[in-house]
């Protein structure tokens, strides 16, 4: 039996992503160097035969995912409600995500409301955890992610997140898809100035 092929086994029964770590472990006959460069060549077997799995790392782990392009068509078998959420929502995991570690004040002084439902919803999705307690007076509860948020958006680590120029790269626009609107009846007065312009193609 080849090593990539009880890798690909272990990894597609495995509930959550993997770890090299814990393949080194769980494959205490195969040298680390080994079981690196048997993943490696899963990855190239799964990109180079482009179907709908492909082999990626994830949450400090690896793991067998469905492209993102079939999306539409997976879903159509899910029978469990995908993951919605609210803005406040998504704020607030996102300030956590660059934040952490936080405190709820710091994060209700950021957003500039109250926080608790939000982040005890977040916690009961297992997206936000409780990492320890501020050496401060009161002793609130710091705050951070996941593995289960790595794994739920894709993320490698939390230095996949995108950065702030990223994200602002996002909002900025192409310039030749920037184009200013005329104002009502603007168009009628161009019109006829065209009339009075020869055209090119006019002998």
């Amino acid at each position: 039996m080849s090593l990539p092929a009880i890798i690909e086994c272990i990894l597609f029964t495995a509930e959550a992503a993997l770890s090299l770590d814990r393949l080194c472990e769980m494959l205490p006959e195969y040298g680390r160097d080994d079981i690196k460069a048997a993943l490696a060549t899963l990855v190239d077997s799964y990109e180079e035969r482009d179907g709908g799995v492909h082999l990626v790392e994830v949450a400090g782990g690896w793991q067998f995912r469905t492209r993102p392009g079939f999306q539409q068509y997976v879903v159509r078998q899910i029978k469990t409600k995908s993951a919605r959420f609210s803005q406040s929502a998504l704020e607030t995991l996102a300030i956590v995500a660059y934040r952490q570690p936080i405190t709820r004040a710091e994060v209700e002084h950021l957003r500039g409301v109250d926080c608790g439902g939000v982040l005890k919803s977040l916690l009961e999705k297992r997206l936000v955890r409780i990492l320890g307690k501020k050496d401060i007076p009161g002793r609130p509860l710091i705050y951070g992610t996941s593995r289960e948020f790595l794994e739920v958006f894709g993320l490698k680590d939390l230095k996949s997140l995108p950065t702030l120029k990223e994200i602002q790269a996002l909002d900025s626009v192409p310039q030749y898809e920037r184009q200013e609107e005329l104002p009502l009846g603007q168009e009628e007065v161009a019109t006829e100035e065209d009339k009075d312009t020869p055209s090119l193609f006019e002998e």
